[in-house]
């Protein structure tokens, strides 16, 4: 932002236009409501949260040998690729994954290098996928985040469970949820980008797709019936194609690695990517957003971006 006296103007050297930070910041311990509220919601600010999950019982338990010896015969929902990529674009189509249900400790084995399977696997499915495929592990846990519920006025829409292997990526996109995203084991890290970069990053429409997983252990491209078409970020921010998308060159990608015991707080609508070390463990809170001024701006800079052939 620009602060300063009379003709004095002067840049803060730690944030660019539109008050977007250079960096994600660290805060040492949780914040209270009101501070979350109006220092991180309001200027829909990231930052990560340290000591904010010292008290779950996941932090000390929670590794594949436990999961092996407590959930290992649970059936869980794993989506499958041939590359790591789900919910992506792959040529002229968006690709969603294979899924297969198979006992956690089949996922296990895989992630230990004591088993084989085609592609690479995620247990990322959403929608409240913890306390519906794998109760069992809720005691580990608070069941929200109160500091952020009381500061929201709401309880988490989804609380989402995370397992699978580094080469398992997640594509560009945005969420309309206040995402409060949880580390318990390994590390993930994360590309950003804030919705006031949205002329800069490009969309466009794809026929949507399914991988199939055949008995060979090959994989297909099965499209979906009678569906529309689904709009999707072609980019990829780690190589992106600049002699295609120039007007990305303008966009402010903000880096940043969340660690075992860490918290995320992403901001609904703003882009991210995101890697993951070998058998990362993590949970993440789906808080729905505010469909506000904000939401309103970010509507209106989406129609702009697009009557103005910036796409």
């Amino acid at each position: 932002w620009v602060s300063g006296h009379g003709d004095a103007v002067q840049r803060d050297p730690n944030h660019s236009p539109l008050s977007v930070p250079l960096a994600v910041p660290y805060l040492d311990k949780p914040p209270t409501p009101l501070h979350f509220y109006r220092d991180w919601v309001c200027p829909s600010r990231p930052c990560i949260i340290r000591n904010a999950l010292q008290h779950w019982p996941a932090l000390q338990k929670w590794s594949l040998p436990y999961f092996r010896a407590t959930v290992g015969s649970t059936e869980v929902s794993v989506a499958v690729t041939p590359d790591g990529y789900a919910d992506a674009v792959r040529g002229d189509r968006f690709v969603m994954p294979a899924e297969r249900r198979v006992p956690l400790s089949f996922v296990l084995d895989v992630l230990e290098g004591r088993a084989q399977h085609p592609g690479v696997l995620y247990v990322q499915k959403q929608c409240s996928n913890l306390p519906t495929e794998l109760p069992q592990l809720l005691p580990d846990l608070e069941s929200h985040v109160p500091w952020a519920s009381e500061a929201l006025g709401k309880m988490p829409d989804a609380v989402n469970f995370w397992l699978g292997e580094a080469a398992a990526v997640t594509s560009l996109h945005k969420d309309p949820y206040e995402n409060l995203y949880c580390v318990v084991s390994g590390e993930k890290h994360f590309l950003l980008h804030p919705p006031s970069d949205r002329p800069f990053i490009p969309y466009e429409l794809y026929t949507p797709a399914t991988y199939q997983l055949t008995e060979e252990g090959t994989f297909k491209v099965v499209d979906e019936e009678a569906t529309e078409k689904v709009p999707w970020i072609p980019l990829d921010p780690l190589a992106p194609d600049l002699a295609r998308y120039p007007s990305y060159s303008q966009a402010q990608a903000l880096r940043c690695t969340v660690r075992a015991g860490e918290m995320l707080y992403l901001p609904a609508l703003w882009f991210h990517h995101v890697q993951q070390s070998q058998g990362c463990i993590a949970v993440n809170f789906w808080y729905d957003m505010e469909y506000d001024l904000k939401y309103s701006y970010f509507q209106l800079l989406d129609s702009l971006t697009k009557a103005s052939g910036l796409d």
